[in-house]
């Protein structure tokens, strides 16, 4: 008789973009256990994307409405899914294990489907002003432009459609290419060929930009002639300048065990398989011609019926059948489905949260081993009473979880809420504005971590968090837009839930401009180290503790 494991999937897929979510799809409906690893935000790079219109049979829609309708797709038919960071893959033998941040998962093959990440240029001063006038991501940093220049680097999809998105906001916007035309359809390329309020500058390439809390002058060279042109702003004025120069493969976790090419995408062969017996890759992490979404999931589609075949020679050669969770009736899913059955106390319609998010919050209230307060500390402004009804409403979902109005408090930068054990004992976590947006996660999470169990950590990362024994002030700045946050957010509250002596306080700088003027923030995500050393760019667990070694320690 085959034997039953509860503890093994058919299937992991790391990353959790349209790739991903397509090849979890296609195995769930075909009766495998599958579960998608993602660090972030499910749906990848795509959510960054204001609107999506040449993916066939849908005419317009922003990336993250296509993935999170990809995401409950493969939900329905059974996929699972998990928010952590895989740390280290061994691939030998049948039984493949991947450690994550959360504990390792035992499965029979795994797709790799990381995606990529923006590609720096390399001019002179875009490292230094990143943050300060350099930016990679239209969708997150856009309105920090608002009625100024704005210069747009690269030739392809992103920087035509992006510098089209960039007209909300900018003043002007210049677009500069290093070729003869723009490497796009033509269609995208005329959108912003034609706008009024872009300006196309072929052949041309970025020398320098330079300036001082913020940029103030640009250095261009025509690449044909050799002529050199400065753009230089007032004295009281900056501008932007937003890099979209393609994308560098999110390939660490391979290296050294499936084969790359020279710049670093994975090698696979036409069925999606990688040098490596039982690990395939799909989407932007492989050597292809096109990067977009309706290749990624012709990606993940094929990759997964491999993975079908290769799971079900799998469980015929060893035995095992890993148990499908789709079919289960626990008595944790039993709870779940009472508590979000009509006519129920925890069913709570009040503008914030669907009773689809309410059945994915419950689970995780229930698992919190401590109660909670969350301390309000409110002002006369409209968004006070958002913050208000929000808190109120996710507390109305669990009896861990209960509000206070403090009347008594001294802090000016409101609306806040703070977190506190029940003891009365301040955890240290603080969102100034309303957790909604990219930032739900992160902070459901960050109540999640104080609460215990938590998210696990290795012992060396644990240790290193604890022998901080000094008091440290991370001041972390959003945009609730930015898919890129969470994770330096996340990283931030876990320090802070580890050690007592570090604080985590998140301003959305929406609500928040004399944060954004004090460290002259032009992009986000965005960290103030005890209100000094600032640092920019999302950042993971070992990334943050090493700038906090480096800055405050």
């Amino acid at each position: 008789m085959a034997e039953k494991s509860n503890n093994l999937y058919d299937a992991v897929i790391i990353g959790g973009g349209p790739a991903g979510l397509t090849a979890a799809l296609y195995l769930a409906r075909a009766r495998y256990r599958v579960v998608v690893v993602e660090k972030e935000n499910l749906g990848g790079q795509i959510t960054i994307t204001s609107e999506v219109v040449n993916y066939p049979g849908v005419s317009s829609a922003s990336g993250r409405e296509l993935t999170e309708t990809m995401r409950k797709q493969a939900e329905n038919f059974g996929a699972e899914f998990l928010l952590a960071e895989v740390t280290e893959l061994e691939l030998e033998g049948d039984i493949k294990r991947v450690k994550t941040s959360r504990g390792t998962l035992q499965c029979f093959g795994v797709l790799l489907a990381t995606g990529a990440r923006p590609r720096q240029v390399g001019f002179k001063g875009e490292e230094e002003f990143r943050g300060r006038g350099v930016a990679y991501c239209a969708t997150c940093d856009g309105e920090f432009f608002t009625g100024k220049e704005v210069f747009v680097v690269g030739g392809g999809f992103a920087a035509a459609e992006e510098s089209v998105f960039l007209t909300k906001y900018a003043k002007r916007v210049t677009v500069l290419i290093r070729g003869d035309d723009f490497k796009c359809a033509k269609s995208t390329a005329e959108a912003a060929k034609n706008h009024e309020k872009i300006t196309v500058l072929t052949n041309t390439r970025v020398r320098e930009v330079s300036g001082n809390s913020a940029l103030r002058s640009i250095c261009c060279e025509n690449t044909k002639t050799g002529e050199i042109t400065e753009y230089q702003s007032g004295e009281d004025d900056s501008f932007g300048v937003f890099v979209f120069a393609g994308y560098e493969p999110a390939t660490e976790l391979a290296r050294g065990l499936v084969q790359l090419d020279e710049q670093g995408y994975i090698i696979t062969d036409r069925n999606q398989k990688t040098s490596a017996e039982g690990v395939y890759a799909a989407g932007d992490v492989c050597v292809k011609n096109l990067r977009q979404v309706v290749t990624a999931v012709g990606d993940g589609a094929l990759a997964a019926t491999e993975l079908e075949r290769h799971a079900a020679a799998l469980q015929e050669k060893t035995g095992l059948h890993p148990e499908l969770k789709s079919n289960e009736k626990t008595k944790e899913q039993e709870r779940d489905k009472e508590a979000a059955a009509p006519g129920t106390a925890k069913e709570t319609e009040n503008g914030f949260f669907s009773k689809e998010i309410q059945q994915q919050l419950i689970p995780v209230f229930d698992r919190m081993e401590k109660p909670l307060v969350l301390k309000l500390q409110l002002d006369e402004r409209p968004v006070s009473q958002e913050l208000k009804a929000y808190i109120e409403g996710m507390a109305s979902l669990t009896e861990k979880l209960s509000v206070e109005i403090d009347k008594d408090f001294q802090e000016e930068e409101t609306p806040c809420v703070r977190i506190f054990l029940k003891d009365g004992t301040d955890t240290g976590l603080a969102f100034h504005g309303v957790p909604g947006g990219h930032e739900f996660t992160s902070f459901v999470l960050g109540l999640y971590n104080v609460a215990g169990p938590g998210q696990e950590l290795d012992a060396d990362t644990l240790e290193q968090i604890r022998k901080i024994d000094r008091p440290v002030d991370l001041r972390i700045m959003v945009s609730l837009s930015c898919s890129m946050c969470p994770e330096l957010v996340t990283a931030a509250q876990k320090l802070a839930a580890v050690n007592p002596l570090i604080r985590a306080e998140v301003y959305d700088l929406n609500h928040f401009p004399e944060r954004r003027d004090k460290y002259h923030v032009m992009s986000v995500p965005c960290v103030a180290i005890n209100e000094e050393t600032v640092v920019f760019g999302k950042k993971n667990i070992p990334q943050l503790l090493r700038e906090v070694y480096g800055s405050a320690l």
